[in-house]
């Protein structure tokens, strides 16, 4: 399993985890974040990043 403790961004960390990025929503500390912003966004202890995968089916 990767190290999420050295991930400084959030796009760090998708990449960390390998997870699909154009199926993905990602929440920094409880907001959603637009694609665009994962490189902004900066990662403190503490953090709460949840990873959302969207599926379609029936």
């Amino acid at each position: 399993m990767a190290d999420a403790r050295e991930a400084e961004t959030v796009a760090q960390l998708v990449e960390r985890y390998q997870l699909p990025q154009k199926s993905i929503l990602v929440e920094h500390n409880g907001l959603a974040l637009r694609r665009h912003e994962w490189a902004e966004r900066v990662l403190a202890e503490g953090d709460r990043v949840e990873f959302v995968r969207m599926v379609a089916g029936g």
